[in-house]
């Protein structure tokens, strides 16, 4: 299967679900596409119940949900498992006084807990707001602050990242471990058929934080319509049947995780992976091996780490997979050509945004792949590359990325904040991605770069705001300026640039422990990898606003010198 650079890569020979991109972009609709699901013929709104409950109904509960794999644990679930687990929560919520509409959050590891409290909460008509399980002190606060939030279910070792005393609006805290022990007080044996609390399809169902780059982490909200997208998106992009065994390696605390490592694969009653744990490329290959994964989707990080570790893919048999996709940042060709090369398998890129809520647009298995492309744009979205004046520039032009509204996964709100939300809409029938692009004759996106500072790590998009807020908050920092710095394996890192307060002089010592007080008190990947300290930032004249341009083309300018 060798390959020459820039080589288009065509379909491999086989059925998929969607066979003819060009016929279906004609003819798509989304209100047939929303057919599939049981609420187009009943009427009754609850997307937990299209994930899991209707699997059951229909004859599928013996059908196994989810494989658990963290080291020698090892853990099976079918759907009617999933369903009587999550009733179990619900019933156990509903007892504490969640209702429709209250923002119940989740701060757990990925482990079946995470996902069955995600569907339990939804059941209720509650919404859903899952928390990556590295944040800390801060990074929670500043969250559940943020939407008053007034449940956290969590476990007895991450609670205590749970700054409770700081958090007003917390007012009731679920241990897994409780919830999990039928016997405990908190159980109630209510009638089950009483559970499902039925809504409209603009209600609220999930909150997924994302950092800004000139403010706190907003919280971005999507309605329970989004299923529909999730559905059909699950069905053509990541081809499911039932039979797949499908591993989404994200945590549902990213939008990725939950999306497409939960409701995607359980609405095309597709049996799930889950796994804990850290990245090691030896458990990675032997997980794929052992439980015969068809489809997997993870981020151009961990394909770049896989990379590294040579021909270790060799001592595994990976034949079960069909194909691969990847998400959370422009895919380099050198890693299509390898998983193409090594694997035998075609690596779908995707491109879309927690503010999009599914997939926008994306490679499909039927299609020709153009290494360094994101794709075309998924039946039913039109893209359009836009000028300054929002107006469409021909193909092979550079401008914004936008997008014709309106779609199911768009976000319903940002929590708290009209203006945000308006501010992606600044052209009338466009959302504007905040992404650079431009589109080939054929309908191919290539990305450019972002047209704002958002930095994307290891397909984890972080606020500079947010760590510059943090970095002054330690003694010795006076101002601090933080970029993404190129990186090879990472797309890039998060780096500082300081002025010391008087009394303090640089040491290896002081800027490692300013690194650690970023990373004990927002997250592990927030955290800068390298810390420069100068005399002066650069700033604007009249504001005295940082100027994070000149910072990272001072990196950039000193790259060049390098090489």
């Amino acid at each position: 299967m060798a390959v020459t650079k820039n080589e288009i890569i065509g379909p491999l020979a086989g059925t998929y679900n969607l066979e003819n991109y060009d016929t279906m972009r004609n003819t798509f609709s989304w209100n047939e596409a929303a057919q599939a699901l049981s609420f187009w013929k009943t009427g009754k709104v609850n997307a937990a119940y299209e994930t899991i409950d209707r699997h059951v109904d229909e004859g599928y509960g013996s059908k196994i949900a989810l494989y658990y794999v963290n080291g020698n644990e090892q853990r099976t679930l079918t759907f009617q498992e999933v369903k009587e687990k999550t009733d179990h929560y619900a019933k156990v919520l509903k007892n504490k006084g969640v209702k429709k509409g209250d923002r119940v959050f989740v701060f757990l590891p990925k482990t079946p807990e995470c996902y069955l409290s995600i569907l339990a909460i939804i059941k209720l008509g509650a919404i859903a707001v899952p928390l990556f399980e590295a944040f800390m002190e801060d990074a929670i606060k500043d969250r559940i602050n943020d939407c008053q939030g007034s449940v956290l279910i969590t476990d007895r070792d991450l609670v205590q990242r749970v700054p409770q005393d700081e958090i007003p609006s917390l007012k009731t805290i679920l241990f897994t471990e409780d919830i999990e022990q039928k016997d405990n007080s908190i159980y109630s044996d209510s009638n089950a058929d009483d559970l499902i609390e039925w809504v409209d399809l603009e209600d609220g169902l999930i909150i997924h934080y994302t950092s800004g780059s000139t403010g706190k982490p907003k919280g971005v909200l999507h309605a329970h319509r989004a299923m529909i997208h999730h559905y059909v998106s699950g069905k053509w992009v990541l081809d499911l049947r039932d039979k797949d065994i499908y591993w989404c390696t994200s945590h549902p605390g990213w939008v990725t995780g939950s999306v497409y490592g939960l409701f995607a694969p359980w609405l095309n009653r597709a049996t799930i992976v889950i796994q804990g744990g850290r990245f090691q490329a030896e458990n990675w290959y032997q997980l794929i091996e052992e439980l015969k994964v068809s489809i997997w989707y993870s981020a151009p990080t961990a394909f770049r780490m896989l990379l590294s570790q040579g021909d270790l893919h060799e001592n595994y048999d990976l034949s079960s997979l069909r194909h691969v996709l990847s998400v959370g940042e422009p895919l380099n060709p050198e890693v299509i050509y390898w998983v193409w090369e090594k694997l035998g398998v075609r690596i779908h890129d995707t491109w879309w945004m927690t503010e999009t809520g599914g997939h926008l647009i994306v490679n499909l298995p039927a299609e020709k792949i153009k290494p360094g492309s994101m794709g075309r744009p998924f039946p039913g979205i039109t893209v359009g590359i836009l000028d300054e004046q929002g107006q469409e520039l021909p193909r092979g032009f550079v401008g914004q990325l936008a997008v014709r509204t309106p779609w199911p996964g768009l976000m319903k709100e940002i929590w708290g904040n009209k203006d945000k939300f308006n501010s992606y809409f600044k052209y009338d029938g466009w959302y504007v991605s905040g992404d650079l692009a431009l589109q080939d004759e054929e309908g191919y996106v290539f990305f450019q770069s972002r047209s704002d500072d958002m930095i994307n790590s290891a397909g984890e998009r972080i606020g500079p705001f947010e760590v510059e807020s943090k970095l002054i908050e330690h003694p010795a920092v006076a101002e601090a300026g933080v970029i993404g710095k190129p990186d090879p394996v990472r797309g890039e890192v998060v780096k500082a640039f300081i002025t010391l307060r008087r009394g303090y002089k640089e040491s290896p010592e002081l800027l490692e422990d300013i690194r650690v007080f970023v990373r004990n008190h927002l997250a592990a990947h927030a955290a800068p990898r390298e810390i420069e300290v100068l005399d002066e930032l650069p700033k604007t004249k009249l504001s005295g606003k940082i100027l994070r341009r000149k910072l990272k083309e001072l990196e950039i300018e000193r790259a060049k010198r390098v090489e």
